[in-house]
């Protein structure tokens, strides 16, 4: 026995510390099985299969800012690195894919900015979810975030910051139901965290309750800001899903 990130490293011909980085993202199976612990004892004869990450893509560039289809698996911080000297303007969850935007131009951040805190700006998600919803529901619970570990989580509280989040149902097929979710304030885990409060957690997002799967199944798929609408195509798992 070893340890799943050494056994890793050794296979594919990569260092422990990115052997260890590529379990932490999610991307590494057994068979259909995610390993969850890189530092998990593991039979040294162990097959892994690892996820490869797709490119970031540009989907709008011009003097303010430059748009990007983010993949699934990677953080916001290293589109951010990919794409200096933009800075980031919003964030989306390491297993959450869809349209991230970066600034260039410090008078535009400060427009735009000014648009997140009056909630004029249009952000629209898809995602599968747990159960059946047959009909739109809306949920405006405030929410408290709380980091241990260095990891973020959210909770409905009254102690929180106001958020609302719309849902409509779109697919339902066996015990699972596709939404679009039209978020408003932007809170950290929003989606997830009204989702979950209401007994529908997002497929593969564990940390909220939902099963286990490929990635969480959440895409930020359109975004309007001052005047300008953003769109990131369903990833294929998405309709390939029921």
């Amino acid at each position: 026995m070893e340890k799943a990130y050494k056994i890793l490293a050794q296979q594919i011909g990569v260092s422990n510390k990115e052997a260890k980085s590529m379990i932490d993202r999610g991307l590494v199976y057994v068979g259909n099985k995610k390993v969850m612990i890189a530092r998990g004892e593991i039979d040294e004869k162990t097959i892994f299969r690892v996820i490869k990450i797709e490119k970031a893509k540009i989907l709008f560039e011009n003097d303010d800012l430059v748009v990007v289809d983010k993949p699934a698996y990677i953080n916001s911080d290293e589109i951010e690195r990919q794409f200096k000297p933009a800075k980031l303007l919003h964030r989306l969850d390491r297993e959450t894919s869809g349209v991230l935007m970066l600034v260039k131009d410090e008078d535009f951040r400060l427009k735009a900015i000014k648009e997140f805190a009056q909630d004029k700006v249009y952000k629209e998600y898809i995602a599968w979810v747990e159960g059946i919803i047959s009909e739109p529901i809306e949920v405006d619970r405030p929410i408290l975030t709380q980091k241990k570990n260095n990891r973020a989580y959210s909770n409905v509280s009254n102690k929180g910051k106001s958020a609302r989040t719309e849902f409509f149902p779109d697919i339902v097929s066996g015990g699972k139901t596709k939404v679009k979710c039209i978020i408003h304030n932007g809170r950290t885990h929003q989606i997830r965290t009204h989702l979950r409060y209401i007994d529908h957690p997002i497929i593969g997002d564990e940390q909220y309750g939902g099963r286990r799967a490929k990635r969480v199944m959440l895409h930020a798929h359109k975004v309007r800001l001052l005047g300008m609408e953003f769109i990131s195509p369903e990833p294929k798992i998405f309709k390939d899903f029921q």
